[in-house]
C-alpha cells in the first residue's frame, strides 16, 4: 500500500467558517461562539486511507482578517490543496475568493487541487450569493464546489475527502523532501481527527487519540 504525505491550507475572510467546518469534520461538533483565528496553526493531523493509498494529511487553519493576509504564503507554500471558503450570505466574501485564488496559484502554482465550499447553507433564505456563479467560477478554475453547513454537518466530510482523493488521482505516491517539510514549521498541532468518512473508497483514522481537543481561543468561525 502506498503511502503520502499532504499539507492541505483553509484560506477565506474572516468569520466565513473556515474552523467551525474544521471542528464538524474533525469532532464532528460545532461551536456557536466560536472566536477568530489569529495568525495560523497546524489544526488537525489525519491519516486517510483511499483506496490502495495511506495519506498523512496535516490541515492548516490561517486567519481571514485583513491584518494577517499578508502572512498567508508563508502558510501555504509546500501545500497540496486548499479549501477556499466563503459564506453564502456575504457577496464580499465569495469576491475574495477570487483573490485567495489568485495568490494561491502565484505561490503554489497552478497544479494545487483546490475546493471551494460555500458555508452556512443552514442560511439559505439569506443568500446572496447566486449557486451558478458559484459552480460556473469554480469549473472555470478546474476547482470542485460544495454547498455545506458546518453548523448542521451537511456535506462538510464530502468536502475534505473530495480533496485528499483529488490530490492522490494527481501526484505521485512517493514522498518528497519537500513534502516532509511541509508537515513542520513550527505551528502547534491542537486536533486530531475522530470521525469516520461516510464516502465510499475513504477511511480516516486518528493518528493520535490523546491529542486534547482544539481551544476555542484557535477558532475561526
Amino acid at each position: 500500500m502506498g503511502k503520502k504525505k499532504l499539507k492541505i491550507v483553509m484560506l477565506g475572510e474572516g468569520r466565513v467558517g473556515k474552523t467551525s467546518l474544521l471542528h464538524r469534520f474533525i469532532n464532528n461538533t460545532f461551536d456557536e461562539e466560536c472566536p477568530s483565528t489569529s495568525k495560523a496553526t497546524m489544526y488537525a493531523n489525519t491519516k486517510i486511507e483511499v483506496n490502495d493509498t495511506v495519506a498523512d494529511v496535516s490541515i492548516w487553519d490561517t486567519a481571514g482578517q485583513e491584518r494577517y493576509h499578508a502572512l498567508g504564503p508563508i502558510y501555504y507554500r509546500d501545500a497540496h490543496g486548499a479549501v477556499l471558503a466563503y459564506d453564502i450570505t456575504d457577496k464580499e466574501s465569495f469576491d475574495k475568493v477570487k483573490v485567495w485564488l489568485k495568490e494561491l496559484h502565484q505561490v503554489v502554482g497552478e497544479g494545487i487541487q483546490v475546493v471551494i465550499v460555500g458555508n452556512k447553507i443552514d442560511l439559505e433564505r439569506e443568500r446572496k450569493v447566486p449557486k451558478k456563479d458559484a459552480e460556473d467560477f469554480a469549473a472555470a478554475h478546474g476547482a470542485q464546489h460544495f454547498f455545506c453547513s458546518a453548523k448542521l454537518g451537511l456535506k462538510v466530510s464530502e468536502a475534505f475527502t473530495a480533496l485528499v482523493k483529488r490530490i492522490l488521482e494527481t501526484t505521485p505516491a512517493t514522498t518528497s523532501a519537500v513534502e516532509k517539510s511541509s508537515m513542520t514549521g513550527g505551528a502547534r498541532e491542537i486536533g486530531s481527527t475522530h470521525i469516520t468518512a461516510r464516502t465510499k473508497g475513504v477511511k480516516i483514522t486518528p493518528l493520535d487519540e490523546s491529542t486534547p481537543p482544539p481551544k476555542k481561543e484557535e477558532c475561526s468561525c
